[in-house]
């Protein structure tokens, strides 16, 4: 069963969080078992952003936030966003075109 992660978080710096992604993607290159990542930034909420982030299954997303890389890269997050990330973890029933 498919599984997309959306982590909720708060920043003033979206470029270093971008940095940061960028830093993570070029770590885990071959690693790595997210398929696809979405960010989005809420329009009627200045500073609330969600990444949306796609997975083949449960068990590989969990196997992906269990990367050192990851580790690290959610420990650096943390000095960069304003309040601590939510995670919405979601198994997808149904997915249509």
């Amino acid at each position: 069963m498919s599984f997309i992660q959306i982590v909720e978080f708060r920043t003033d710096d979206i470029d270093q969080v971008n940095a940061l992604q960028g830093e993570w993607e070029r770590a885990t290159e071959g690693k790595r078992t997210s398929q696809r990542s979405i960010l989005t930034k809420d329009r009627n909420d200045p500073g609330r952003y969600l990444a949306i982030v796609f997975f083949d299954t449960y068990e590989e997303a969990m196997a992906n936030s269990n990367l050192p890389e990851t580790q690290e890269f959610a420990a650096k997050l943390g000095a960069v966003v304003t309040d601590r990330p939510n995670f919405h973890d979601l198994d997808v029933l149904d997915e249509r075109s």
